[in-house]
């Protein structure tokens, strides 16, 4: 008789790569998956905190900060699931002085968590792009302890780093449009359990990009860096893949699977790919035109949001440099230590 497939809960953020498996339209070999939708900000709180599903998306920050403090209890599989351009979603006051990057010296600048892994790249760009180091700004956190990542990985100011709290009774988009903030790194106004900000501080008047052309600088930095910043993977308890370590790759698979099946059906709107510029310029040049059409294969072939290991390994040692750059971990974290062993060669 055949073996009964192995219930797994799994949660996962909503995007077009994710829905699939959210819908049950693909299925994972040997595994019955019992998927739940969360945003991702209250997704990792619950995980760090309360271990509640067997398989989830993760901060790659968090779980380099989890790993180098010798918490074991996820292992990651190289896929995916968001890389974004984050530097490009800074906010800034227009009464404050800021014209480039350079002019954030010294101002007051809000980040939902100091340690989320798009606050890491963003304060990375900074750095290695525009010369501001964290130690040259002053931080403002909206997430308290009780409700953060950093509250299960035991978070802490890195030394010459001023992190003030946000008080409860307000929030970035509050600070921002009164005046007490002079920039945010990032703005999330999505309702969920661990966000408090939800005014639109771009309709306010009072608050603009930082970097208007979000597409072109996405271009300038991935043709001068190589890098597509990957946000989040995925992990999976640790006891389950000791107990059955060919969840791992027949997890890996499906995934991929999601993926390409996601990718198929981009014919009339490219998203995510042309949100990036980059990736629709390559698409372009793959396909002949804006759309897919018959070059599809060649567009997948191309493709910078690739899921496996040694495609991204790139990508992956930068975070893990900016993490310790960044003081969030005392040492490099090797990235072996970090992904399941049989997923390595992927």
């Amino acid at each position: 008789m055949p073996r009964p497939a192995l219930d797994l809960a799994v949660v996962l953020s909503v995007n077009e790569r994710t829905k699939p498996l959210l819908e049950g339209r693909v299925e994972a070999q040997g595994l019955r998956l019992i998927p739940t939708g969360v945003h991702p900000s209250e997704m990792f709180w619950r995980q760090l905190k309360y271990q509640e599903f067997d398989v989830s998306e993760m901060s790659m920050s968090s779980l380099l900060i989890a790993t180098s403090r010798g918490d074991r209890t996820w292992a990651g599989l190289p896929i995916f699931t968001t890389r974004e351009f984050f530097h490009t979603r800074a906010l800034v006051r227009v009464d404050a002085g800021i014209e480039k990057p350079a002019d954030l010296r010294g101002k007051r600048v809000g980040v939902p968590e100091y340690q989320q892994t798009a606050a890491v790249w963003s304060r990375g760009a900074l750095q290695h792009e525009f010369g501001v180091k964290p130690s040259e700004i002053t931080w403002f956190m909206e997430r308290t302890p009780e409700v953060s990542h950093g509250g299960s990985t035991g978070f802490t100011a890195p030394p010459g780093v001023t992190v003030n709290r946000i008080p409860m009774s307000t929030n970035i988009g509050e600070m921002l449009v009164n005046g007490e903030l002079d920039a945010t790194l990032l703005y999330l106004t999505d309702k969920n359990l661990v966000d408090r900000s939800r005014i639109d501080v771009l309709g306010s008047g009072k608050v603009r990009r930082l970097f208007p052309d979000q597409l072109t600088e996405s271009q300038r930095f991935f043709a001068k860096t190589g890098l597509y910043p990957i946000n989040h993977c995925v992990v999976v308890r640790r006891t389950l893949l000791e107990q059955h370590p060919w969840i791992a790759l027949n997890l890996y698979k499906a995934f991929v699977a999601a993926k390409d099946m996601a990718t198929a059906q981009m014919t009339a709107s490219l998203e995510p790919y042309l949100a990036t510029g980059v990736v629709g310029a390559r698409l372009r040049t793959a396909t002949g035109s804006d759309t897919l059409g018959p070059g599809i294969k060649a567009a997948i072939d191309a493709d910078p949001l690739a899921y496996g290991f040694k495609a991204s390994r790139k990508v992956l040692e930068t975070i893990v440099a900016y993490n310790h750059e960044q003081g969030l971990t005392p040492e490099p974290v090797k990235l072996e230590e970090l992904f399941w062993p049989s997923t390595l060669d992927l």
